[in-house]
């Protein structure tokens, strides 16, 4: 019960931070093929050469070509890092760091989804100051003195929202992973081009819209005091997911869906850092670790047992994002709205084709995982502490299926 009451104690902390350090708010530009408007953007900012992050196989699609034309267009020099892989480590990003340092970059365009986001948002911040070592900024909080290299950042994926937060995950030499968050990022413009996920698997965009979509629920259930726009942005979010998802599972091509779906993991993202997550990551997390199963799949199995362990606290929040949904009406009560919206995220996953059960789950790793959750869970500030056997019960609720 001492650690059960600790952990409860220590939930204000991770609010009270991200209400003090200071957050990106990026110019938006939407719309499919508004990569080719980096060049005007660079141009008009007074950028005179940038590097270019992104990854190999973005790389070898050509999907960088529109934007090096355009900055090529306007005279902007452009130099092009490659070398991004879905795990990037600190050699990479010290590579990265020293080619923006070689080419005189005053500006960081990351091209890519969360691993070439993140990798660039450390580029960026270190090639600042290239006199300190790398691990000044692989620390739990790392302040970039004079703020970051402004950063354009163009996502290819619609999930994580990476694009805007302000956290970086890197992996140490140690085979560990790294969670950062850099105090004095400047990110100048944000890039929502539907171009780039046109081609995207069917299971992918499943994944990453329901990532973005448990990022606009836990923020809203958050425990930190959140302000009306904040409030609005993850209500949007899940809105245009529970909207969208569906259209895009008829139809991968609809741009307009993949348009909207971007722009709510865009949403997601300021939850992230205007909110913070919740339980439903930090068992994500956990078992992900645990089992090597992918985010966005963790997030599925975990996201209606969690929500529903916190749904009695959080009846008006719930009850107020489904009527924002057209779910439910005024006629509807609290806990009736709440159910209705509930409903409507079990229906969307059994769409998805998604499996209900995490059957790589065993019983015996329960007192491991719950450690894990526990561990993680400090980094957010839910609605409520679960307590150990609530942890567990959780844990065999996700085995069983949602």
């Amino acid at each position: 019960m001492p650690f059960y009451l600790g952990r409860k104690a220590i939930r204000k902390v991770p609010g009270a931070v991200i209400k003090a350090a200071p957050i990106p708010r990026p110019d938006l530009i939407q719309g499919f093929g508004t990569r080719e408007e980096a060049g005007k953007i660079c141009e008009d900012a007074g950028f005179g050469s940038v590097l270019l992050v992104t990854d190999q196989t973005l790389y070898g699609l050509g999907l960088h070509e529109k934007v090096v034309s355009s900055l090529e267009q306007h005279s902007v020099k452009c130099s092009v890092f490659h070398d991004i892989h879905s795990e990037p480590t600190a050699d990479i990003v010290k590579a990265g760091r020293a080619a923006a340092v070689a080419c005189e970059a005053d500006c960081v365009i990351a091209l890519g989804g969360g691993s070439v986001l993140d990798s660039s948002k450390i580029i960026a911040a270190s090639a600042r100051h290239p006199q300190l070592p790398l691990r000044h900024y692989l620390h739990k909080f790392a302040i970039v003195e004079g703020g970051s290299l402004p950063m354009i950042n163009i996502p290819s994926t619609a999930g994580t929202g990476a694009e805007c937060t302000v956290g970086a995950v890197i992996k140490k030499r140690s085979g560990t992973k790294n969670s950062t968050v850099l105090i004095g990022l400047n990110v100048a413009s944000v890039i929502l081009d539907s171009e780039l996920l046109i081609n995207a698997p069917k299971s992918v965009t499943a994944w990453c819209a329901i990532d973005a979509l448990s990022h606009g629920m836990e923020g809203l259930l958050a425990d930190v005091g959140s302000t009306d726009e904040d409030i609005r942005k993850s209500r949007e979010c899940v809105r245009l997911i529970l909207e969208n998802l569906p259209l895009l599972l008829d139809d991968p091509k609809n741009t307009e869906a993949r348009q909207a779906t971007l722009l709510a993991a865009h949403y997601g993202g300021n939850a992230i850092n205007t909110q913070l997550a919740g339980y439903v990551h930090a068992f994500a997390h956990s078992i992900g670790a645990l089992y090597h199963i992918p985010h966005g799949k963790a997030i599925a199995w975990c996201l209606i047992p969690v929500m529903k362990a916190q749904e009695y606290q959080r009846y008006g929040e719930m009850a107020e994002l489904a009527r924002h949904c057209g779910l439910a009406g005024d006629s509807d009560s609290q806990e009736e709205a709440a159910d209705k919206l509930i409903t409507a995220i079990r229906e969307l996953l059994d769409r998805c084709g998604l499996e209900k059960k995490c059957e790589a789950l065993r019983e015996k790793d329960y007192a491991k995982l719950t450690r894990m959750i526990n561990a993680d869970s400090i980094n957010y500030s839910p609605s409520r502490t679960l307590t150990d056997s609530e942890i567990k019960m959780l844990l065999d609720q996700i085995r069983r299926g949602y």
